[in-house]
């Protein structure tokens, strides 16, 4: 019988800090910064006109899990 709580293999370590209004900046453990928020239809949703056009959180996971 193998053990079902083995140590994970890899621990993400990452910041997730506000930068203003929807705007986020997430700093890695290898130094790389990331910014992310809202744009298109869903700013759009919710009227969101005033707000930076930046990607939002999903389309940085499509794209991890694509490369």
């Amino acid at each position: 019988m193998t053990d079902s709580t083995a140590d994970p293999l890899y621990t993400a370590k990452a910041q997730v800090a506000k930068v203003s209004g929807l705007h986020r900046r997430a700093v890695l453990e290898a130094g790389g910064e990331i910014d992310f928020g809202v744009h298109g239809p869903i700013k759009d949703f919710y009227r969101l006109e005033s707000a930076e056009d930046l990607p939002l959180p999903v389309d940085y996971v499509v794209a991890a899990a694509g490369g």
